[in-house]
């Protein structure tokens, strides 16, 4: 089987933990992601989260539905100023310690892998709005970086 790109959507920021959460979802499935898979991916974000440490306080997460039973959710935090924090959780995908292959039963596997080839186009995007908003600028502005999301489209190639 070819392979070929995901569709992605850019729901709105959510505020978990007391963390502004920018949100990137990935599927192949045109109607997005099912929102029981949803709830429960968001139900499991707080434990992925790191203590606050004065960074200012802001997240994305990936929430990456497979094209088999398998649900991952990614949590990217930035941490120590410039630093970003990863923790992950799957859910009905056995190879990776999932108890079975409900995709709402997420779990929080200890892999050093940081995301596949489909999740990982918002990193970039991500680490320069840093950047731009909350580095460079003589006076951070925590709201821009939240409102400088990747456009919605595929995952693949936006030059």
């Amino acid at each position: 089987m070819p392979f070929s790109e995901k569709l992605l959507t850019v729901p709105p920021p959510l505020e978990v933990a007391g963390r502004h959460v920018k949100r990137y979802h990935v599927t192949a499935d045109p109607a997005g992601v099912d929102p029981e898979v949803e709830k429960a991916a968001y139900a499991i974000l707080p434990e992925l989260l790191p203590e606050p440490d004065g960074t200012p306080p802001a997240a994305f997460v990936v929430l990456h539905r497979g094209g088999d039973d398998g649900a991952y959710l990614n949590a990217y935090s930035w941490v120590w100023d410039n630093v970003l924090h990863f923790r992950g959780a799957a859910a009905g995908q056995p190879v990776l310690g999932c108890p079975d292959r409900d995709p709402t039963h997420f779990i929080t596997p200890e892999l050093p892998w940081i995301g596949c080839v489909w999740e990982l186009p918002p990193i970039l995007h991500e680490r320069d709005a840093w950047v731009r908003h909350l580095l460079a600028p003589e006076v951070p502005d925590l709201h821009a970086y939240l409102a400088d999301s990747l456009p919605e489209g595929t995952t693949g190639d936006r030059t």
